[in-house]
């Protein structure tokens, strides 16, 4: 048998095994996406000038804190991967951005920025819901299938490109923050972060306040740097109350008077 048509042969198995438990699908395993992850997440640590991450020894407490948030979200019956994936928490000091984001095998960070942004513990379970949303569903691994091709992945996970899965990892790391996923992806992690919070005591459209936010920056005539990678607040607003209506579940903010001491404990 040739090289090229055992590498067809291959690819072919690939492609009729290859559907993950959220029935997509993805060419890379679950322990492929955690292996990448902890790839981008070295990447992220050794580059402090962009990525400034917080102490997690000095700042135990806030650390603390927000596991606590993101593992009642991550228990929820709906995360698909909550056994599977290395979930961790990460806080980037830098109070002039409004963002968070995941990597593959979930490894979630989230600014400082944001944090002080947030104005009650339920908005910030609505983020990392929606964050935790991208990499249960593994939404940047479906979008490097779409950037380097499932033959390139799959030449990497056959070990005939070895390099090259440290060449994506470092390229994630660059992008992630400020990663644009198509408006479905984005759609189907606000939806979920609805269904993830359901289960919780947390309210289940927290999510929304995020973006309510925003748009009231806007009128203001001050709109963020985040408008210019994820547009439509108004719309994702409407949406994510909608889903809340549609699950019947409970709006009520669960507000514990901490959150203001968790953002005080935080550097200037």
């Amino acid at each position: 048998m040739s090289r090229n048509y055992f590498f067809t042969f291959i690819t072919l198995i690939f492609f009729l095994t290859s559907c993950d438990k959220n029935n997509d699908f993805v060419i890379f395993s679950i322990e492929d996406d955690k292996q990448l992850g902890a790839q981008v997440s070295q990447e992220i640590a050794s580059n402090p000038a962009e990525y400034p991450l917080l102490d997690p020894n000095q700042y135990a407490s806030s650390y603390n804190y927000i596991a606590q948030i993101a593992n009642r979200v991550i228990s929820s019956d709906a995360v698909t991967y909550k056994e599977e994936f290395d979930w961790q928490i990460n806080i980037i000091h830098d109070d002039d951005v409004l963002n968070a984001f995941a990597t593959p095998g979930g490894h979630i960070y989230v600014y400082t920025g944001l944090i002080k942004f947030l104005e009650k513990e339920d908005d910030l379970a609505g983020v990392l819901a929606h964050e935790i949303a991208h990499a249960d569903q593994r939404h940047s691994i479906k979008q490097l299938q779409k950037q380097y091709g499932a033959q390139l992945l799959l030449s990497i996970i056959l070990g005939n490109n070895a390099g090259q899965l440290e060449q994506i990892a470092a390229g994630l790391a660059g992008n992630l923050a400020f990663l644009r996923f198509s408006r479905d992806a984005e759609r189907e992690a606000d939806d979920l972060s609805v269904e993830y919070l359901a289960q919780t005591d947390y309210q289940c459209n927290a999510a929304f306040s995020f973006f309510q936010k925003l748009i009231e920056m806007d009128q203001a005539g001050n709109p963020p740097q985040f408008l210019s990678t994820h547009p439509n607040p108004e719309n994702r607003v409407a949406d994510i109350n909608a889903k809340a209506e549609e699950v019947e579940c409970d709006t009520t903010p669960l507000d514990p008077a901490s959150y203001q001491a968790f953002k005080n404990g935080l550097p200037n």
